[in-house]
């Protein structure tokens, strides 16, 4: 009778582990998807803000109510955004790329003389972004004259010298809304360039 009672309580015990093994994987599963999710930089086109080998901690909260809502998640000009590439073939590397937002649906992009402007009805005669927030170092490579579509976002990289960033002004075109993940809030790697942003 004893030895049956230690049996049952043995089983008990592994049905409690295995149990506790599935709502860790589950609870992760469902942290990662709907309200955060780490990301690794790779490439050099988001430099002098982010470099390769970072680690990027993205907020999924805002896009995950949005959904919620059946409402697109619309980023802040300047942010830094992690969204899936467009054109990515499963198998093939970059299937989630890092940015930063500069212009939203019916707004002109002009890039001239390695000038990164924008035009809106709040400015008719053209924003110069870069001058409204940090991040690029290096004049911006291009000319582009293109009007964002609806639901869709232009964005650059930090690195606009020729052929370092592959964004909306060469190849990458705009990226439309549903393909967000997700704004960067963390860099925590390195851990000496631990940044909010």
């Amino acid at each position: 009778m004893q030895n049956r009672m230690n049996r049952h309580e043995t089983l008990k015990d592994i049905l409690g582990i295995i149990g506790f093994i599935v709502a860790v994987v589950v609870g992760a599963a469902l942290i990662n998807q709907v309200l955060f999710r780490s990301f690794s930089v790779s490439g050099p086109s988001m430099e002098s803000t982010l470099y390769t080998g970072d680690r990027l901690i993205v907020n999924r909260i805002p896009s995950t109510v949005a959904s919620i809502k059946r409402e697109s998640y619309v980023p802040i000009r300047g942010q830094v955004i992690v969204f899936q590439n467009p054109h990515w073939i499963p198998g093939s590397p970059d299937e989630y790329i890092v940015k930063r937002v500069i212009a939203f649906p019916g707004e002109r992009v002009v890039v001239n003389d390695g000038v990164l402007k924008v035009y809106n009805a709040e400015h008719p005669t053209g924003y110069l972004v870069d001058k409204a927030h940090p991040g690029p170092s290096s004049p911006t490579a291009g000319d582009v004259d293109v009007t964002v579509p609806d639901n869709e976002l232009f964005v650059a990289g930090d690195h606009r010298q020729e052929g370092y960033s592959l964004d909306s002004r060469n190849g990458l075109g705009t990226v439309p809304y549903s393909d967000i993940i997700g704004p960067v809030s963390y860099r925590i790697f390195p851990f000496d360039k631990i940044t909010s942003f």
